[in-house]
C-alpha cells in the first residue's frame, strides 16, 4: 500500500525538520515548507520536496498550498501538520497590538488558512489527517510569554471547535502539546525580544536579565527537555492509528500541568507558575 503524503509547516529546524526526515525515511511522502527561501536546499539535499510558505502572508500560503496539491501523489493530501510558529517574549504591558498581530498572523491566521484549503481538499477525498501542534502554553499561561501563549490558546480552541464540526465526516484532528523540546526555538525567541522589547523603557528591566539568560541558554533549557522524535512518536500515531487521539501530550512538564490544572485552584497555579 501506497504510504500517505504529508504536509509539513516550519521545515527548517527543530521538530518540523526532524519530523520530516523521519517521515521520509518512514516511506512517507513528504512536502515541507519553509519561510525563509534559503532553507530551501537543506530540504532538498535530504531528498525532501520543499516549497517557500510564509504563514504571515495570505497569498504565501494559498501558492504554497496548490503546490502542495499540484507534487502530492495522486493529488492527494492525506495529512497536514501545522507546526511552523515563533514566540515573541515580553511582560504584555511592553507587547504593542501590532506585535500581537503579527504573532497571530502566523501561529494562528495562518495556520487557520491552511487549514481550512486542506479541509476543503480533504472533503472531496472524505479521508484526512489534521494534526497542530500546540504547547503546555497552550492550556497554561506563563509569565513574559503572553503572545505566545494567547496564540497557542487560540490554535486549541479552534482545534476542539475544528473536531466537533467535523466529527461526522472521517477527517480526524489532533492536538499534540509538548513541553520543552530541543529546537532553535530559544534562539529564535531571543531574537524577536531584543528586536522589538524597549528594555531600558520597561518596569519589568531587571527581571527581562533572567529571561535573556534562559533564552542565550545553550542545550536544555529546564530539567525534562526532550529531543524532537518525542513529538514524533505522537505525530506518527496520530497519522497512523484507527483512530486519532483528540490530544497527546509530550513531556513529563505537560503532563504535571495538566494534573496540576484539573486538581488546583487557580490562585495556588498561579503560585506554581509565577515562579516557572
Amino acid at each position: 500500500m501506497n504510504k500517505k503524503t504529508v504536509l509539513i509547516t516550519g521545515c527548517s529546524s527543530g521538530i518540523g525538520l526532524y519530523c520530516a526526515t523521519e517521515l521520509s525515511h518512514a516511506g512517507y511522502q513528504v512536502l515541507a515548507t519553509v519561510r525563509n527561501p534559503n532553507d530551501i536546499d537543506k530540504l532538498t539535499n535530504l531528498g525532501i520536496l520543499c516549497q517557500q510558505l510564509d504563514l504571515s502572508d495570505p497569498k504565501s500560503v494559498e501558492n504554497g498550498f496548490n503546490w502542495a496539491v499540484e507534487m502530492a501523489s495522486n493529488h492527494q493530501i492525506d495529512v497536514l501538520f501545522n507546526n511552523g510558529a515563533y514566540a515573541q517574549p515580553g511582560a504584555l504591558e511592553d507587547i504593542s497590538r501590532e506585535l500581537l498581530l503579527t504573532q497571530f498572523q502566523t501561529n494562528v491566521f495562518g495556520w487557520h488558512q491552511l487549514t481550512q484549503l486542506c479541509i476543503k481538499h480533504m472533503r472531496t477525498f472524505n479521508s484526512g489527517r489534521i494534526v497542530q501542534n500546540s504547547s503546555v502554553l497552550g492550556f497554561v499561561a506563563m509569565r513574559f510569554r503572553g503572545p505566545y501563549n494567547a496564540s497557542k490558546f487560540a490554535i486549541e480552541g479552534l482545534t476542539d471547535t475544528l473536531r466537533l464540526e467535523l466529527a461526522d465526516t472521517q477527517i480526524q484532528i489532533s492536538l499534540i502539546e509538548p513541553g520543552p523540546i530541543l529546537s532553535n526555538f530559544r534562539a529564535n525567541a531571543l531574537s524577536q525580544f531584543e528586536q522589538n522589547i524597549d528594555i531600558e523603557q520597561s518596569p519589568f528591566k531587571q527581571t527581562y536579565q533572567n529571561l535573556v539568560k534562559r533564552l542565550k541558554t545553550q542545550g536544555p533549557a529546564m530539567r525534562f527537555t526532550l529531543g524532537p522524535e518525542a513529538v514524533y512518536a505522537r505525530l506518527i500515531h496520530a497519522i497512523e492509528a484507527k483512530r486519532a487521539k483528540p490530544r497527546y501530550y509530550v513531556t513529563f512538564p505537560t503532563y504535571l500541568m495538566g494534573f496540576l490544572k484539573r486538581l488546583l485552584p487557580s490562585a495556588w497555579l498561579d503560585k506554581i507558575l509565577k515562579n516557572s
